[in-house]
């Protein structure tokens, strides 16, 4: 597979070797491990849950040495921060691993602020296209201060946290992740110049007239917040094309170079590259094999119908659940022979419920489920069969028996659902894939490519999907297994490390000839 921006991605000896010594940070707002009590006071520890805390897992194995600065979740994590004097303490989410997390307590009015108002939704709904813009955002003072006084203060809570534990350190490296971290690069930048930043963005870069929704004093802060950094990392050539273009129409001052994926600012210059998040296939392939799958499994294959149609989500507006739900039912009215012969297993997660447009949503949806289900159930037969809760065993059963899977977000990241189902799947199951996944760059080819806004065109793809002959269904399958193991987090992670290596190289190098 080509590596991205034409690059040779795997770091050789010498590049890990370079960076064996450097003190490595990572920091994001979700860590890798939380703590709450149980029903009878007692402590438990989890691990944290999500793509991000996947990702980074990864990571803080190939590198034990790592210390992992997050946000305190929880009224328990400030208490288990406070144990340790608010300095990092070392865990073992498993037996075979070990590192050091700092969980950071901030004001909780701050906190709410920063993520109920700043990071959700607003920027998450920027990044995503989800503003209906006749109606919303309205930007007043409130919103001002929640980004002032909310989003501003977490960041620099977490910048002095980060900047504390490498007091003293020679040539560190820092690693930041995703949007709710904008702006940190820029704090640690201005206190320590000599830190080398990295910051990789999970969820798509829109183009620059999704920004102009933010006054402009905030736009100007998160930009700068933002190539502050050495190098920026997004999961897709696309998304990086539009944060370049973003940089050249909304940046004052910025000197943007597309063909190299360079942009100059103040006489700082930030590397913009891609690199494609795998999944770690034979672990989840391990995972499969778990007897609380097998015991899913057995549920599933005594209930199925001819047809089992999948999606795995959270219930979030950018998943775009409804239109799926609906081009289901568009599919049922225009092939009524299908009727009593598929069943369309909705696994969702709920998500972001205290925020007020995901609530409406969750109420959307089981509201259109109830409609379908009405329309066209029988006594013994229910087309869509909801789940709302969170089981990893469970979703790893139903992703082993689909015939059709369904992803169809209006905009993500990446999505991992897209590759973790074909992945395991035992069926020759059959993907339909929006062309607005970060996945679709990779899986595409494969997959049943839909636009996810035309609801014809997805229920049309079931149709495809279901009556598709089994030496197609075949073929496809193979090549989706295929694209998803051929990289593995390892590879993910030495892309980046090899270009943190040749842009440490060329800093320093400048540096020399600078005061030469």
């Amino acid at each position: 597979m080509a590596q991205p921006n034409g690059q040779n991605g795997s770091s050789n000896a010498s590049e890990r070797d370079a960076l064996a010594n450097a003190p490595l940070v990572l920091v994001s707002n979700r860590g890798p491990i939380t703590y709450d009590l149980d029903a009878e006071g007692i402590r438990f520890e989890k691990r944290g849950t999500g793509g991000l805390v996947t990702a980074l897992t990864g990571l803080v194995n190939h590198r034990t040495d790592t210390l992992w600065v997050a946000s305190a979740m929880t009224e328990e994590d400030a208490v288990v921060s406070a144990e340790h004097d608010q300095r990092a303490f070392s865990v073992s989410p498993t037996q075979d691993t070990e590192y050091r997390v700092r969980l950071v307590s901030s004001d909780p009015d701050a906190y709410d602020g920063f993520y109920n108002v700043i990071a959700n939704p607003m920027l998450w709904f920027i990044q995503h296209y989800l503003w209906d813009l006749s109606n919303a955002p309205d930007v007043r003072r409130e919103e001002v201060a929640a980004f002032d006084d909310g989003y501003q203060v977490v960041n620099q809570d977490l910048a002095s946290a980060v900047l504390a534990e490498i007091e003293g350190a020679e040539d560190p490296i820092v690693m930041v992740h995703d949007y709710h971290l904008y702006t940190m690069p820029g704090m640690i930048r201005a206190a320590r110049p000599d830190v080398f930043l990295h910051h990789f963005i999970h969820i798509p870069w829109t183009q620059p007239d999704a920004w102009r929704v933010l006054p402009n004093r905030m736009r100007e802060q998160i930009y700068r917040g933002v190539l502050a950094n050495d190098i920026v990392g997004f999961h897709t050539q696309s998304y990086k094309r539009n944060f370049l273009l973003c940089c050249r129409e909304l940046v004052e001052g910025a000197e943007v170079d597309e063909e190299n994926g360079r942009v100059l600012l103040d006489g700082h210059e930030t590397w913009v590259r891609a690199y494609p998040l795998p999944i770690d296939a034979e672990g989840f392939m391990r995972t499969a094999q778990k007897p609380g799958v097998h015991e899913f499994e057995r549920e599933i294959l005594r209930r199925r119908r001819d047809h089992l149609i999948l999606r795995v989500d959270r219930a979030d507006l950018s998943k775009n659940v409804l239109r799926g739900f609906t081009a289901f039912d568009l599919f049922l009215e225009q092939h009524p022979e299908f009727i009593e012969q598929v069943t369309f297993i909705a696994h969702l997660m709920p998500s972001r419920t205290d925020v007020p447009e995901y609530a409406e949503y969750l109420e959307k949806i089981e509201a259109l489920v109830a409609v379908v289900n009405h329309r066209h159930g029988t006594p013994d037969w229910m087309p869509i069969d909801l789940r709302m809760r969170d089981d990893v065993n469970e979703a790893i059963a139903e992703y082993k028996h689909y015939d059709l899977l369904i992803v169809n977000p209006m905009f993500d990241g990446m999505n991992l659902v897209a590759k973790e189902g074909p992945l395991i799947n035992e069926r020759h199951g059959v993907s339909i894939l929006s062309e607005n996944t970060g996945a679709h760059e990779e899986l595409g080819e494969f997959a049943i490519s839909v636009n996810p806004f035309d609801i014809q065109e997805q229920a049309d793809a079931i149709h495809r999907a279901l009556s598709m002959p089994m030496e197609e269904r075949s073929q496809r399958a193979a090549g989706l297994k295929v694209a998803v193991t051929e990289r593995n987090p390892g590879d993910w992670i030495n892309d980046q490390l090899a270009d943190i290596t040749r842009r440490r190289e060329l800093r320093s190098a400048a540096s020399e000839a600078t005061t030469a």
